[in-house]
């Protein structure tokens, strides 16, 4: 496949602005990105592509979403908008033991079609890459059984899907040290040996799993040849985030209680700090200090932790607005921390970015300017979604 992409009247990077810019592809990759009025001779006579004078921004990438769920938790929602608290409904058997329960009940072909719809609002919103969790069957043949569905999804999606096996929570019924051992000694084996997730994440966290009981699961996955990352510090502060650097993690994910000793932490070994905006304005947290991780050298990705409980969020443009009016970052900034930086959250240097190199995965607003998608709440301008250089979303 060969493709000039002309017509570009504002062209993000995420690092660079391009005015009157070109993309040259080739067999899914950009092999030059410039000014239209600098197009090498050799790229001339390829096929081409007039954008029309829009906008184009990289590729959104999602480097934490829990995607494939059975059920709502509209009920749970409507308690908390009355006054319950997240801790509290957990703790009565609901929260994600009530989505558990859900997903129990719904063979894999239900939850494959339920989240195939899901992806496709996604895709309909420039999401080109996504990591898709495990962590609602929390017994081992129910999360075989979701990881099994995104691995479908992964064969059948127009996007780049990343599965990742999650200690979520220990299922009602067991003791603590047994859920862990069994997670441990069976289920990680068996995900790596199958290759049905690349990565193991831990909610580390009260009510979750203990700094204690995390260290010895990522270390099994580590002993695996899986990459880790953790949910930290979102209820209460556990340590998590510093465990993540000490353990080479490619991400921490929410911070809403972390401090500067952690971001420091994760600036010195580079494991991105990525805030999940929805949970921590739908929980009615405080919003992870993103300028300030930002300032102290840390690489702070966005992503929309869609879930039905907690972040039932389908915009990343939306947390990209939330991080810039509440959490500080300049709008090229928060572009930067949805795509590159994001990437970077899912081990991938090649995507959020529009590089020689990089997948050619680009988003076009039906607009002149780039960055209008964050300007307009509410509404989305989007024009086409480019997946390897394929139109995947057109209007």
């Amino acid at each position: 496949m060969k493709r000039v992409f002309t017509g570009i009247a504002e062209l993000y990077t995420p690092y660079e602005r391009l005015e009157q810019a070109a993309l040259a592809v080739q067999d899914r990759r950009f092999v030059w990105v410039g000014a239209e009025s600098s197009l090498p001779r050799e790229y001339r006579s390829w096929p081409r592509t007039d954008l029309g004078g829009r906008g184009v921004v990289p590729g959104i990438v999602d480097a934490h979403t829990h995607l494939v769920y059975g059920g709502d938790r509209l009920g749970e929602y409507l308690q908390r908008a009355r006054g319950d608290s997240y801790e509290a409904i957990l703790a009565a058997g609901g929260g994600i033991y009530a989505t558990v329960r859900a997903t129990h009940a719904a063979s894999e072909e239900e939850l494959y079609e339920l989240t195939r719809a899901r992806a496709h609002l996604f895709l309909a919103q420039g999401v080109t890459a996504l990591e898709i969790k495990s962590g609602y069957g929390l017994l081992p043949e129910a999360e075989l059984k979701m990881l099994r569905v995104i691995k479908k999804l992964k064969e059948t999606l127009p996007q780049r899907v990343f599965p990742t096996l999650l200690a979520h929570v220990v299922p009602q019924g067991w003791a603590r040290g047994e859920y862990v051992a069994m997670f441990c000694q069976e289920l990680i084996p068996e995900v790596a040996r199958s290759g049905l997730a690349g990565a193991v994440d831990v909610f580390c966290d009260q009510g979750a799993f203990t700094l204690e009981e995390t260290r010895k699961i990522l270390e099994a996955a580590l002993s695996h040849g899986l990459k880790i990352k953790l949910h930290a510090e979102q209820i209460a502060h556990t340590g998590a985030t510093r465990l993540a650097a000490e353990l080479g993690a490619l991400s921490a994910d929410h911070l809403e209680q972390s401090t500067p000793a952690d971001w420091q932490a994760l600036a010195r070994v580079g494991t991105v700090g990525t805030v999940l905006p929805g949970a921590a304005v739908i929980l009615r947290k405080p919003f992870p200090k993103a300028r300030a991780m930002w300032d102290a050298g840390v690489k702070v990705a966005i992503a929309t932790d869609h879930n039905p409980g907690s972040s039932p969020l389908y915009s990343p443009w939306l947390g990209m607005q939330l991080t810039i009016s509440l959490g500080g970052l300049s709008a090229e900034e928060a572009l930067a921390a949805h795509t590159a930086h994001a990437a970077l959250a899912l081990g991938r240097t090649d995507l959020g970015r529009i590089a020689v190199g990089a997948q050619a995965d680009f988003a076009v607003l039906d607009s002149r300017k780039a960055l209008e998608g964050l300007y307009r709440w509410g509404h989305l301008p989007l024009w086409k979604v480019f997946v390897g250089g394929t139109d995947c979303v057109a209007t």
